[in-house]
Order: C-alpha cells, then structure tokens, then sequence
C-alpha cells in the first residue's frame, strides 16, 4: 500500500517549506514558498493569505513539496516555476536561458527613447536567450521588428514561443548566430538596422565561482561568461557593429560591474560617439548607449 500524505492546511504546508527553504539557506523563504505553492494551486499569492485554513487535496501536497525540494537544492525559483516578469510580460524561462533580469529593463527604456519617432524600424538583439529585449521592445512598438541572434537552438525556441505568447512572432525572426556572422552572407547580407541590442555575456572567468549558487550550477554557462576578461563579445559588438546599422544607427549593451572604464576604452571616436553610459537603480554602470557617427 502506498503511504497517504497527511492532510495540511495552506498555511501549514507553507510553514514547513518556508522552514525547509530557510535551512537550505534561501534568503526570501516565506515568499518564495508563497510563489511555489501559488504556482502549485495556479492561483495568485493573494489567494493563499484568504485560503490559509483549506486542505491541500494531496496530490496537490505532493507536487508542492517536489517543487520545494528543488528550490532548496539551489535551483532559481523561476526555472522551478518555468515563469519569469520582465518589463510587465510573463516570459518562459527554461536552463537553456538566461533569468531575465530587472536591471535589464532600463536597457528597453533606452533602447525605446533612442527609437523616438524613426518609423518602422528594424532592431537586432544579439544573444537573445528568452527574447525578453526584443519581444519587449516590439510588443511596446508596434511598427518595429526585430531579428534575435544566439548561438543556442533551445534558446530560439524559448525565445520564439515567448514571441507568440506576446502576439509578435509575425514581426520576430530568430536566427542561430554566433554573434553577426549570420548576416555576413546569404538574404541577410544587405540588412542595416536602426538599433541593435545586446545583454551579452561579460562576467569575467575568474568571477565564475564566487556567484549564487542559483546561477552558478544552473544558469547557462555560455549565457554567463565568453571566458577570459569577460569582455569578448562586447568587444566583438564595438568592432562588428558598424557594418550592420543605418547612418547614425544605435548600439545599446548591458556590461558588468566595474566594466564602465574598460568598455570605454574599446570605443573608437572615429566610429562611435558615446552618448551616456547609465547607472542601475544600484548606481552601477550598466547600460552603454553609442551612435554610429557614418
């Protein structure tokens, strides 16, 4: 015979996670149990607060408490829940793609501000992972369309279904691409963009080992660091990019802490006018906003 769970309340069960999480060294336990079991119930958090003395029906229990043991094994919550919200979207997240990150939303915010009133333009993502920039950026532009680069297959999927959810895949074309080799030949060869984007990869090798656990043993290594200083793939945008923008096109990238002083010594003045690199809400220089000067 199999063992019956014993019967729990919602708050019951979301003490004994919340305990189970905070052992395993979760720093938002209580809350981080609420998303669980809310993902669980398919309800919102509210729900959990106006429901707390309900019985949890135990197959309902037994899911719960399988998605707790993952999240204090040192998997992130957004790959348990396969959910993540970037700039007001719900966006999939799978390991075959990077967290999107709140940080990131100030890139769009540029991004969008440098667009202004350029009709339908055409925008580059490099390295798309989920597709968060440009499914973001097209679902606030109407107008726009976008290609997303990225060496990853799996990362094109999750990034072309996120479009579809959003109602963009139309105007969304995902292509595997190192970089922008894929636009050196082929239909792709006479292109030119209005903007191209990037949150590339730029944690330095060195750095690896020192991260969360949560990205460290689960995020996508290539998502995270090209090896080295960090700095390969932004400097292959600082050189490459030129060849792929309109006249007084934009490239707009997110680089690492305390990266702001080596970035802007790859930038040729004869090439670029480096129009601002902005801060995150922590005052870290984040996002780098240059013009093409031809």
């Amino acid at each position: 015979m199999s063992e019956r769970l014993p019967i729990l309340t919602i708050a019951e069960a979301l003490k004994e996670a919340a305990r189970l999480l905070r052992g395993a060294g979760v720093a938002e336990a209580r809350r981080e149990a609420g998303s669980l079991l809310a993902h669980t119930l398919g309800r919102d958090r509210a729900y959990l607060f106006t429901h707390d003395d309900e019985a949890l029906a135990p197959e309902k229990l037994s899911l719960f408490r399988s998605l707790v043991e993952r999240r204090a094994s040192g998997e992130p919550l957004q790959y348990v829940t396969g959910r993540q919200e970037f700039y007001g979207l719900d966006f999939e997240v799978t390991p075959d793609v990077l967290i999107p990150r709140p940080e990131t939303e100030l890139l769009i915010e540029t991004a969008l501000a440098s667009l202004g009133g350029h009709a339908s333009p055409l925008v580059c993502d490099v390295g798309t992972g989920s597709g968060c920039i440009p499914v973001a950026l097209l679902h606030e532009r109407v107008d726009a369309r976008a290609l997303a680069l990225d060496i990853s297959p799996a990362a094109l999927r999750v990034a072309s279904r996120n479009a579809g959810r959003h109602g963009v895949a139309s105007r969304f074309t995902p292509l595997v691409s190192d970089c922008f080799d894929v636009l050196r030949a082929g239909v792709w060869k006479e292109t030119r963009f209005r903007l191209i984007v990037s949150n590339p990869p730029y944690i330095a090798e060195r750095e690896i080992e020192s991260l969360q656990r949560e990205v460290r043993d689960h995020e996508p290594r290539v998502a995270l660091t090209p090896g080295g200083d960090g700095l390969r793939v932004i400097r292959r945008l600082v050189s490459e990019a030129p060849d792929f923008l309109e006249a007084r096109g934009y490239l707009i990238f997110e680089i690492g802490f305390n990266q702001h002083e080596q970035v802007a010594a790859l930038i040729d003045p004869r090439v670029w006018t480096l129009l601002e690199i902005q801060p995150d809400l922590q005052g870290i220089p984040r996002i780098v906003t240059l013009r093409h000067k031809e």
